[in-house]
Formats: C-alpha cells, structure tokens, sequence
C-alpha cells in the first residue's frame, strides 16, 4: 500500500446526532481530539511507514474528519459517496474536488442511490464485501459491480451502533478477517463463512470499543486502545499490534479506520497475503 487519505480535525466536533454514538450533550473535546488524530497520523507514518496524503478541512463539516466515507477507490478509481444523511452532503464536493485534483477518475451514482464509501466496501482478498441498510443502499451494489466488472458480496448490518460495515468487519488477507457476528443477520454471517477460511470473532466488549474498526498495513495493526482480548489474540498470530487512545472519534461513532481512506484499494486487496498464510 502507498497511501492513506486523511483530514485534520481542525472542525471536527459533535454538531449533530446520526447514530447512536453521538451526544451534542457529551461533545468532544477539540484539543484532545487534535492529540489523538495526531497521534494516529504518526503511528500510521513513522511506525507502519505508511505515506499519508491529506484533504483541507472545511468549516461547517465536522465529519470531513473521517475520510473512509469518502468513496471507494480502485486502482486510479474513485467511486464517489453519496451520504444517505443531509448533514454529511456537503462533504461530497470537497472529496470530488480532491480525487480529480490528485489525478484519479471521479465515477459518481445516481443522486438517489446512497453509498458511504470504504465505510461499507472493504476487499478481502480479490472479493469485494458490501454493507447495507443503515447508511448505504443494497441497490448500489449492482452498480458499483457493473462499475468495476466485479462480484460483489452483500452484507446487512442489523445492530445499529454498528452502522457502517467497517465497524464490525475487518479483513486481514485474502482468507483472513475479524469480525463481530452480532453486527449481521443470520444470512450475513453465513456468507462470511462461506468464503472466509479464518474468521477471528470479535467480543462484544472489544467490538463496542471498535475494535474491529482497524488499519491493517502488512503486519502492523493500528485499532483503538482498550481492545485487551483482540489485541492479545491478534498478538498471538503474529501480528505487531498498536493500540491508539480515539476516545473523542469513539464519541462520534468512529475510530482508526474511519479515519483513513486507503488510496490504492484495489492494489492492497492484493498486497494483504502475510507470510504467515
């Protein structure tokens, strides 16, 4: 992988309530948020080596922060968001602003069709995995399939607090992934089976910290601190673990993952295969 897309959390802040995370009441704390977001970008830069580009921040989109819901990209492709909340339409622009301008071919769906990017379309391995219900749309699947020439496997999410599909699923090589079961139905969890050889459950206690909510980068993995079984158990595969206080993008519903947009998707989907397979 050769980049990661942030944005600085110069607005970020809790200005309204779209899932069940967010409080105006509890708020978060801009300072602290500044230190945390830092302090990710750093981990994700100087310990995985990781090169990371970002966008401006705007006033006024305090969700601009979380640049996972930016689109899906693939190769020089982007597939650009369409928020299914009218709070979060303002960030459209600015991303499609951002992709032309760093070269990439800006694909958009129809104005009708909601869906919320590298939020609900994770690849593992060559397949591609979407979520739907809460925020993106089943029926953008059929699209981004025709777009991409591709299958497209189909995921509903039922628990609300898990309301993107990179909350409660992550993968970690082309037969690899952790996941929280309770964050899909019965059929969801059948398909994960189905295809994936090694599904590493996910507690509820670390699931609610995000934990699934992860930055893979070869064998370094980047999740919100707190996660103690998941990190002993990802420890015990192998893998270099490193844990990152996100306590105010918690508060918003978000954590690592949320916060990166992977710039070569579609490269990395075939870079994820660890020695260890």
């Amino acid at each position: 992988m050769s980049a990661l897309l942030m944005c600085p959390p110069t607005y970020f802040g809790i200005e309204y309530e779209i899932n069940p995370w967010m409080s105006r009441l509890r708020g978060a704390d801009p300072g602290l948020a500044t230190a945390q977001w830092t302090h990710l970008r750093e981990t994700l830069g100087q310990q995985c080596g990781i090169q990371i580009e970002t966008v401006e921040p705007q006033a006024g989109l305090p969700d601009l922060v979380f640049t996972a819901n930016a689109g899906l990209v693939v190769g020089r492709r982007a597939i650009l968001s369409r928020f299914r909340v009218p709070a979060r339409s303002g960030e459209e622009p600015v991303f499609r602003d951002w992709f032309a301008g760093h070269g990439f071919e800006v694909v958009e769906l129809p104005p009708d069709v909601f869906f919320e990017g590298e939020g609900d379309a994770l690849f593992c391995g060559e397949q591609l995995y979407c979520g739907y219900h809460f925020r993106s749309e089943i029926r953008s699947h059929d699209l981004i399939a025709e777009m991409l020439g591709r299958r497209i496997l189909s995921l509903q999410l039922v628990d609300p607090r898990f309301y993107h599909l990179d909350t409660c699923f992550c993968p970690l090589g082309p037969d690899r992934a952790m996941y929280f079961p309770g964050a899909f139905d019965e059929y969801g969890r059948r398909v994960l089976a189905s295809n994936i050889g090694d599904l590493i459950e996910v507690s509820e206690h670390d699931a609610l910290r995000f934990g699934c909510n992860a930055v893979l980068i070869h064998d370094d993995i980047v999740l919100p601190a707190g996660c103690n079984q998941l990190t002993a158990d990802l420890c015990g595969r192998g893998y270099r673990v490193h844990p990152v206080n996100l306590s105010e993008y918690l508060k918003s519903g978000g954590a690592a993952k949320c916060l990166v947009l992977r710039l070569d998707a579609r490269t990395t989907a075939s870079m994820q295969m660890c020695d260890r397979e």
